[in-house]
C-alpha cells in the first residue's frame, strides 16, 4: 500500500540573508537539509510531497519536492525494517524513473547519511508520468519499492502551479516522528481478516499429567541412606534410576548375624538338592531307578534354590551391595526431574512417609474451572487460551498447538459452583511451572473470519477503546473502534478500521502521548 500526501507542516522557505539559506519548518526545531531540497533556487512557498510504501521486508516513508527537468532534488528516504521496526543503518539506494516512453533513468547513493535515512538526489532529464522505483541492497537483504507514477514538471514553475491547485491534507493529524518510532519498541500490523473463536473466561492452575507425575513413599519404616549422590530439587532422572536405599527396621530377635546364617544354610541345601538331583539323573540313564524320582529330586532342587533366594535377599536389605547401596532400592518410576525431596540421608522414616517427589513438565495438564453460568455458551470445548504473570504473551492449547482435551468434568462443585476443564498440551522449553495460577479463555464452536487486530493495539481512553492508524509515515490518526469477540492475542474489530489500514500495534501509547502532549515527546529530528 502506498501513501501519499503533501507536507504542510514541513513548508521550505529559501530566503537571502546576508548570503545565507535558512530552512524554515512547522516541526519542533525540525532542521528541513533532508525533508526539502537543499539546491532549490527560488524564494517561493514549495511544499514537499510525501510517499509511504511497504514492501515484504522495509517501510519507505521519502519527503521530496515536485520533480522538474533539469533541477536537482533531494530525496529524504526513511527506510525501516519490518521486523523490528528499526532504521536500516547500511546498504545502498537506486532510485530509477521509467515509463512514459523515455529512457529509464537511475539515481544512486552508496550508503546511508545517518541510520535509516538515505538522501539520494535525481535530476530528472524527460517530462512526464514516470514510475518511481527505490531498490534498497543491504548486506543481508535486498528491497524493491514499487511507488508507481510520480510527475516530472517541465519546469519548476509548473511543478508550483500543479502544487497549488492541489488541495491539502485534512487536518487531524497526529505527527509522530520516525526518530522517535525507532528508539522506542514501537510497530505497526496490518488490519486483515482472521479466524477468530468465541471464548468464555475462566481461571485454572497447571498441572503435571497423571502419568508424568510420581510420588515415592516408604514402603516400611527404616534408615534411607545414599546411593551415589542424593536426589536434589531440579535433579533429572531417568526412569529405572536408584535414587537412594531404604534400610528397614529389624523386627523382634532378628539381627544380621541370624539373616546370615539363614542364607548360609540356604545355600548349603541348595548345594545339596542339586548333587542329588544330578546323582539321580545319572542312575535313570542307567535305568537303576524310576523317572519319578528325578522329577521329585528337581523339584526339591528349585524350591531350596527360591529359599536361597529370598534370604539373600532378606540379607541384602542390610549390608553393603555391588551397587554401593544398602537396603531396598528406591527407583525412579517415571523420567523426570526431582520437585521435592523430603527426608535427608541418614534419616528414619515411617512407613507411608513421603520420600520424594518427580514431575515430567515436558506435558502439562490446563485445568480450569468454568463457572456454572458460562456452561451453556461453551458447548464441546474446541480449546484454550491463557496468560501468566511474568510472561508478555499468552499460550494457546488446540489441535494445531499440538494441545487436546483431556476431560470435561460433569458435576458441579458446590462450593465453587464451577466443573472441572482439563486440556493437554506441550511445554518443550519448560518455561512454565507446575502449580502456576493462569487466566484462561475457553474457546467454543469453530472460528470465524472476522476483522482482527492485536489487542496491544488497544487504548482504554476513559473507557473508549481507540487504536492510532497510520495515515503516513509520521502521521496517524486516533480511531474509536467497537470490539467484538478476543481469541488469545487478537481482538475482533467490528467498526472502526477497514481491511488493508495499519494500526499502531506497539507503542501505542507513545502516538497517544505525541498527540496529547506534544512536548513530552522531545525535539523533532535533526538531520
Amino acid at each position: 500500500m502506498t501513501y501519499r500526501h503533501n507536507r504542510q507542516v514541513r513548508t521550505l522557505v529559501l530566503a537571502a540573508l546576508f548570503g545565507t539559506t535558512l530552512f524554515i519548518s512547522g516541526c519542533n526545531k525540525h532542521d528541513e537539509s533532508s525533508h526539502a531540497p537543499a539546491a532549490a533556487a527560488a524564494a517561493d512557498e514549495e511544499t514537499a510531497f510525501a510517499i509511504t510504501h511497504f514492501s515484504d521486508k522495509t517501510e519507505l516513508f521519502v519527503e521530496f519536492v515536485r520533480l522538474a527537468v533539469g533541477r536537482e532534488s533531494s530525496f529524504a528516504a526513511h527506510m525501516t525494517t519490518l521486523s523490528d521496526f528499526k532504521p536500516v543503518s547500511a546498504g545502498k539506494m537506486t532510485i530509477t524513473l521509467s515509463g512514459a516512453g523515455q529512457p529509464d533513468e537511475t539515481f544512486t547513493v552508496d550508503a546511508p547519511a545517518r541510520a535509516g535515512i538515505f538522501r539520494p538526489v535525481a535530476t530528472p532529464r524527460h517530462v512526464g508520468q514516470r514510475n518511481v522505483t527505490f531498490r534498497l541492497v543491504t548486506p543481508t537483504f535486498t528491497s524493491v519499492h514499487e511507488v508507481g507514477p510520480v510527475t516530472v514538471y517541465a519546469s519548476k514553475e509548473a511543478a508550483m502551479k500543479a502544487q497549488a491547485a492541489e488541495k491539502p491534507d485534512g487536518p487531524g493529524a497526529i505527527s509522530y516522528l520516525k526518530e522517535q518510532q525507532w528508539q522506542t519498541d514501537y510497530g505497526l500490523t496490518a488490519v486483515a481478516k482472521r479466524p477468530l473463536r468465541a471464548a468464555v473466561a475462566a481461571t485454572g492452575t497447571l498441572r503435571a499429567p497423571a502419568s508424568h507425575d510420581a510420588q515415592l513413599t516408604a514402603i516400611a519404616a527404616g534408615q534411607v541412606s545414599a546411593a551415589g549422590s542424593f536426589p536434589r530439587v531440579g535433579m533429572k532422572v531417568k526412569q529405572g534410576d536408584v535414587l537412594a536405599y531404604l534400610v528397614p527396621r529389624l523386627g523382634g530377635d532378628t539381627d544380621v548375624a541370624t539373616l546370615e546364617v539363614a542364607a548360609q544354610k540356604a545355600r548349603i541345601a541348595a548345594q545339596a538338592a542339586g548333587r542329588e538331583r544330578e546323582r539321580l539323573e545319572a542312575l535313570y540313564q542307567q535305568e537303576a531307578v524310576p523317572e519319578k524320582r528325578v522329577s521329585t529330586a528337581r523339584s526339591e532342587e528349585s524350591l531350596a534354590r527360591a529359599d536361597l533366594a529370598g534370604a539373600e535377599r532378606r540379607l541384602g536389605m542390610y549390608r553393603k551391595g555391588g551397587a554401593g547401596g544398602a537396603g531396598i532400592a528406591i527407583r525412579a518410576p517415571i523420567s523426570g526431574t526431582v520437585a521435592e525431596v523430603s527426608v535427608a540421608p541418614g534419616g528414619y522414616i515411617n512407613e507411608g512417609q513421603p520420600l520424594l517427589h518427580i514431575a515430567d513438565s515436558e506435558r502439562l495438564w490446563l485445568e480450569v474451572r468454568v463457572a456454572e453460568s458460562d456452561l451453556g455458551r461453551i458447548g464441546q470445548p474446541s480449546g484454550a487460551s491463557f496468560s501468566v504473570d511474568g510472561f508478555e504473551t499468552p499460550f494457546e492449547v488446540s489441535e494445531r498447538s499440538g494441545g487436546r482435551v483431556v476431560g470435561f468434568g460433569n458435576v458441579i462443585d458446590p462450593v465453587t459452583r464451577s466443573a472441572p476443564l482439563l486440556f493437554e498440551f506441550a511445554n518443550p522449553d519448560q518455561r512454565l511451572r507446575i502449580g502456576m495460577a493462569v487466566r484462561a479463555s475457553v474457546f467454543s464452536g469453530k472460528a470465524t473470519e472476522v476483522i482482527a487486530i492485536p489487542a496491544t493495539a488497544l487504548i482504554d481512553d476513559n473507557g473508549q477503546s481507540v487504536v492510532y492508524v497510520q495515515r503516513g509515515g509520521e502521521a496517524f490518526e486516533r480511531r474509536a473502534v467497537q470490539l467484538g469477540m478476543r481469541d488469545g492475542e487478537w481482538v475482533e474489530i467490528r467498526s472502526g478500521v477497514a481491511v488493508g489500514e495499519r494500526v499502531v500495534s506497539k507503542g501505542a501509547y507513545q502516538v497517544r502521548l505525541a498527540a496529547t502532549a506534544p512536548a513530552a515527546m522531545g525535539e523533532g529530528h535533526v538531520h
